[in-house]
């Protein structure tokens, strides 16, 4: 029987998150007291422009237990979360998105799979009772761009495991100090997954309905046409998954 998880550190990637990051550190000590008797929550701010991470220090307090990084060079989501991860001090490490898309009341499901003995526990939209609403213009290209990459991806590792582009994780920090992060934004998820699972750790995933809302370009950007937005989403992946691909047949050699 695993130790019952006293703690957990949750890291909060961010850029350009001002509107809604106050209401979901709120949300997320709500959460994880519910389950845990301590917790952190680590914002990791690439020097928003709309001053995310000035917000987020607003929000400080015992009950909330917040820490903020701004981080001034070395931009990207993949080294954010490899820096929340560094400066993280508990028993679990977890990351989520802070849209909204990954509701802070799933934490909780999380943290129960890994008091049942998992050492990874994922939220995942595609496994039975998992789903997501997209929401705005170009949002059924979209999903079905996420449906196509995961599909593709489980018939190229040959693995049963469903959404590789979550984002949405806990797990004990033995799994961290196994691995590091690598990779860029599409494909570092992958990475850690497939790793996890050929190291021989324990995963698992759990269903929830992720809420995404495909906001439009920014006023005086160009709007991009439908062939070059699949473009710009696809030709970085298959790149990025081509990389993955060599970096993972080293690895098992």
């Amino acid at each position: 029987h695993a130790d019952r998880i006293k703690s957990v550190s949750l890291v909060m990637p961010t850029f350009n998150e001002g509107g809604h990051i106050q209401d979901l550190i709120a949300e997320s000590a709500k959460a994880l007291a519910s389950v845990v008797e301590d917790f952190e929550i680590i914002v990791v701010d690439d020097d928003s422009p709309d001053r995310t991470w000035e917000l987020a220090e607003r929000c400080a307090s015992p009950q909330n237990k917040v820490r903020v990084i701004r981080r001034l060079q070395d931009h990207g989501l993949t080294p954010s979360i490899q820096e929340g991860v560094n400066a993280a001090r508990y028993q679990v490490i977890a990351w989520m998105d802070c849209d909204f898309s990954h509701p802070p009341e799933k934490i909780p499901q999380l943290i129960y799979m890994l008091n049942q003995g998992y050492d990874v526990a994922v939220n995942s939209r595609y496994c039975c009772g998992g789903g997501e609403n997209r929401e705005g213009k170009g949002s059924a290209i979209q999903l079905f761009l996420s449906l196509t990459l995961n599909w593709g991806i489980r018939f190229m590792l040959r693995s049963s495991f469903s959404d590789y582009t979550s984002g949405f994780i806990a797990a004990r920090r033995t799994v961290f100090e196994r691995f590091k992060l690598r990779g860029d934004y599409g494909e570092y998820f992958i990475d850690l997954i497939y790793r996890a699972i050929r190291s021989g750790f324990r995963v698992c995933e759990l269903p929830y309905v992720a809420q995404w809302l495909c906001r439009p370009l920014a006023d005086g950007q160009p709007a991009a046409s439908l062939d070059q937005q699949i473009g710009q989403d696809l030709l970085p992946l298959i790149q990025g998954l081509h990389d993955l691909g060599e970096q993972l047949e080293r690895s098992d050699r």
